[in-house]
């Protein structure tokens, strides 16, 4: 007889989860509370209510997170630059942490013995959820029905939904690519996308037109920060949901956001995805536009130096560790001045910063011009600056020593 009486599953109404939910019940004679995030994936989430009732399930969650989702996990990782491996801007990294806090949560407020999740044991969200649950609560039970059962492929899970009379949509001809989608990004795995030589087809991109198809006219926009976060676009303040909805539909509109990677997963392999990320793709690039001007070139160095850390960290499935905590606090601290507006031109996926002002710019007209300075900079003082600089050099070399 087993022990879990009563288990939170991330529930999102699909065939995986659904099939979960009655596996659960079944194998540990169970009681299921179902939850349910909205934080933006593009898809009504209502639905699932009523899929989730025909399963038996009582209790069921189903939560707006978009605002939280972006303020409280997006905004603080673009503060940082993050990007994973040069290219890859974490779209579903991020998501993660918030929803393992608040599968916890509703584990508390319902006196449930354990979690579940329907991330496959061969990717990186079975280690995000379950890092991020043990983390806010070590006792836990997390359960990972794909590490238990031998339900390996579409046509089984099909198979078991037939034999338990389980309500889903069923789809003829091939599987959908694996996707995942949130206000920051959707991403495509599976199908002809496993060989790495393939061009990922046309009709596959769900937010953005191909740069090719995008309008001829470049479009201008102006984004106001404060703190390093985006308060207003040309001029109107948005929440920062709203900051995010508005610069996808714009950038995808201009073929921005695509990229086609392979990339190292922390469970050992590479995996090859296709990412859009519109908004995001802006954002970063504003984001370092505004720094360029309001950040010491130290602290900007240092930043720079701490990023790939601070996105393997993230990536790993760490949002609920110390180091990061301790990361975000330095990151944080250096953006007391990162305010100002940036003007960028979009233009068939590309996007270009075409102006950049703060009250809290560094940049000094006087000292940079190469026109008169009326002796802002002194030339000569280069001259002692550069030998000592070179003095390690001089004297190595006198030595007869060879770089």
């Amino acid at each position: 007889m087993s022990d879990i009486k009563k288990v939170v599953l991330a529930y999102s109404g699909g065939l995986d989860t659904s099939v979960i939910v009655r596996w659960l019940q079944d194998t540990y004679n169970c009681e299921v509370v179902t939850f349910t995030a909205d934080i933006g994936q593009g898809e009504e989430v209502e639905p699932a209510r009523a899929k989730a009732e025909a399963l038996g399930v009582k209790e069921i969650y189903i939560e707006d997170l978009r605002e939280e989702f972006v303020r409280d996990y997006v905004f603080p990782m673009f503060r940082a630059n993050t990007v994973y491996e040069g290219e890859y801007l974490l779209g579903t990294s991020i998501a993660r942490p918030l929803i393992s806090r608040r599968l916890i949560e509703i584990a508390n407020e319902t006196g449930a013995d354990a979690i579940s999740h329907g991330a496959t044991g061969k990717g990186n969200d079975q280690v995000r959820f379950e890092l991020g649950a043990y983390a806010l609560k070590p006792g836990v039970k997390v359960i990972a029905p794909w590490r238990e059962w031998d339900l390996n492929s579409r046509e089984k899970l099909m198979a078991y939904c037939d034999e338990r009379n389980i309500p889903v949509e069923k789809k003829k001809g091939k599987s959908p690519y694996s996707m995942d989608a949130n206000l920051l990004h959707i991403s495509y795995e599976g199908i002809n996308l496993e060989d790495p030589w393939a061009e990922a087809e046309e009709d596959m991109w769900r937010w953005s037109v191909a740069p090719e198809d995008a309008p001829d006219k470049p479009t201008y926009i102006e984004l106001t920060y404060e703190k390093g976060d985006i308060v207003a676009i040309d001029g109107q303040a948005m929440k920062p949901h709203e900051v995010l909805e508005h610069l996808n539909k714009v950038a995808g509109a201009n073929g921005i956001g695509r990229i086609d990677i392979v990339e190292n997963r922390y469970v050992g392999m590479k995996s090859r995805g296709c990412y859009e990320t519109p908004g995001g793709t802006i954002m970063l690039r504003a984001h370092r536009a505004i720094e360029s001007i309001t950040l010491d070139r130290e602290v900007a160095h240092l930043k720079d130096s701490i990023m790939p850390r601070y996105a393997e960290v993230i990536y790993n499935g760490y949002w609920w560790s110390p180091e990061r905590e301790a990361l975000q606090a330095l990151i944080d601290n250096t953006q007391e001045y990162v305010n100002g507006t940036v003007r960028l031109k979009l233009y068939k996926g590309n996007v270009d910063v075409v102006g950049r002002k703060s009250d809290d710019s560094l940049f000094d007209e006087k000292i940079a011009t190469f026109e008169e300075d009326q002796g802002a900079y002194d030339q000569k003082d280069a001259e002692g600056f550069i030998k000592l600089n070179a003095l390690r050099l001089r004297i190595a070399a006198s030595k007869g020593r060879k770089l």
